[in-house]
């Protein structure tokens, strides 16, 4: 395998990886470039880089940056805008799948409340046996919770 076939494919695996949770294929490029680049690149050779427009990558910089992956620099010496590669990828990645696994289970226990309300123009057996269901199913959600509670404070090998 030559340099740029495995630069490819270190491309498409961080691509993949961003996918699987939920962000764009962008972001696991940026990455990706930017490691295999030594962590600096300016905005142009960014996107010359991994092959989209400066527009693009810019708005996707936005929520790298928020998310502490990388940070936005200026040179003294010249205009361009440099994005850095910032902190430990893996407690960033563990990061985002905590809060992602979060909002999900405050919509789902939400949605479960919702549900409730509306089993009350159903027969007393239906609703009985909806309610159990709903029950059963909150403390599954609650046990996820403390499961993620516990990922969230757990630290990362070195």
């Amino acid at each position: 395998m030559d340099g740029e076939s495995l630069k490819n494919k270190i491309y498409t695996t961080f691509a993949n990886v961003a996918s699987s949770i939920g962000y764009s294929p962008l972001h696991g490029k940026i990455i990706a470039a930017l490691l295999v680049n030594g962590g600096e690149l300016s905005l142009r050779e960014l996107a010359k880089e991994i092959g989209y427009s400066t527009s693009m990558v810019s708005l996707s910089l936005d929520l790298l940056e928020i998310l502490g992956v990388i940070s936005k620099t200026k040179k003294p010496q010249d205009r361009n805008l440099y994005v850095v590669l910032q902190g430990d990828l893996l407690e960033c990645l563990k990061n985002v799948i905590v809060m992602k696994v979060r909002k999900s289970i405050k919509k789902t226990l939400k949605d479960f409340e919702k549900s409730k309300n509306m089993l009350l123009d159903l027969p007393l057996d239906e609703r009985k046996r909806i309610n159990k269901t709903l029950r059963m199913l909150e403390r599954e959600i609650k046990r996820l919770e403390k499961y993620i509670d516990m990922l969230d404070q757990a630290k990362l090998p070195v």
